[in-house]
Parts: structure tokens; C-alpha cells; sequence
């Protein structure tokens, strides 16, 4: 499951990326959110929950973007995970006006995060179906919802 954490500032979208911390999967590489689902857990679910680990962040809006399936050569295995694109809350600026990053708290998986415009977010994300997956969310959600599909890709 990947989750694009995305806040609107007057400027448009900032995407958060994590660096893979040494000693773990791909160190070194800008990747979003990742996680597994949990017996039992709904996709959605496993979302808010892995954006709350591995950020720290809470959720405002949650949509359903796509899945995509890839080959795990450890087990031999064809798996299919689901994107999300989560919107959190900016945090205010002295003028009132302004949105600001919010605070990361990183788990042990990472080492550093970025907030950046969603051009810098593509071209930095590591791999392409990331950056395939996220220009998508853009073209969904690029006004904060989706418009007249907010019944069918909006989760929570």
C-alpha cells in the first residue's frame, strides 16, 4: 500500500517524500508512505495507520487513486498494492493566511523527508510508478477533491 501525503498551500500541492535510512530496503531512495495491510485491516485503514507511523501525520482526506501490481522475487510472489492520496493539514503562518509544513515524525525506516512542490516531488521520487501514480492524483485532485468523482475515489 503507498500513501502520497499532500498538503494545499497558496502555492499548490507540496508532496512528502521519506529517505530510506540506511540498513533497510533501497537506502538512499525518496520514496512516499509504504506499508502492508494487516490481517483483517481494510486498505483504508492500514493508510491512515502507516501515515501516523512512519510521519506522524493525521489525516484530513482520504482517495482511492489506484493499485498496481509488482513481482517480490523473495517469495516468488505477485502482490498488488493500493495508492492512496492522502490530504493533511498545513500548518497556519503568522499572517493567518499562509500554510506552512506541517511537523514529520519519522520512524527508523527513514532518515530525512522533503515537502516539495509536486514537479520537485516527481522528479526526486525513485520509482516510476510513483511518479506515474502521483501526476495521476494530480490530474484526480488537483483542487483538493474530485470534483464531480468525490463519490467514487474519496475514502475518508
Amino acid at each position: 500500500m503507498d500513501v502520497f501525503p499532500v498538503i494545499v498551500t497558496n502555492d499548490g500541492w507540496r508532496v512528502l517524500l521519506l529517505r530510506r535510512a540506511a540498513g533497510v530496503r533501497c537506502p538512499g531512495s525518496w520514496e512516499v508512505v509504504h506499508g502492508s495491510i494487516e490481517d483483517g485491516e481494510r486498505p483504508a485503514d492500514a493508510a491512515v495507520r502507516e501515515l501516523r507511523e512512519e510521519a506522524g501525520l493525521a489525516l484530513v482526506r482520504l482517495y482511492n487513486v489506484t493499485a498496481h501490481a509488482f513481482h517480490l522475487h523473495q517469495t516468488d510472489t505477485v502482490e498488488v498494492a493500493v495508492a492512496f492520496c492522502a490530504f493533511v493539514e498545513g500548518v497556519r503562518g503568522d499572517d493567518g493566511e499562509s500554510i506552512m509544513d506541517p511537523d514529520v515524525r519519522l520512524d527508523v525506516e527513514h532518515d530525512a523527508h522533503a515537502w516539495l512542490p509536486l514537479d520537485e516531488a516527481i522528479e526526486r521520487l525513485f520509482w516510476p510508478h510513483e511518479k506515474r501514480v502521483l501526476a495521476d492524483a494530480y490530474a484526480l485532485l488537483a483542487q483538493g477533491d474530485a470534483g464531480p468523482a468525490e463519490d467514487v475515489l474519496r475514502v475518508l
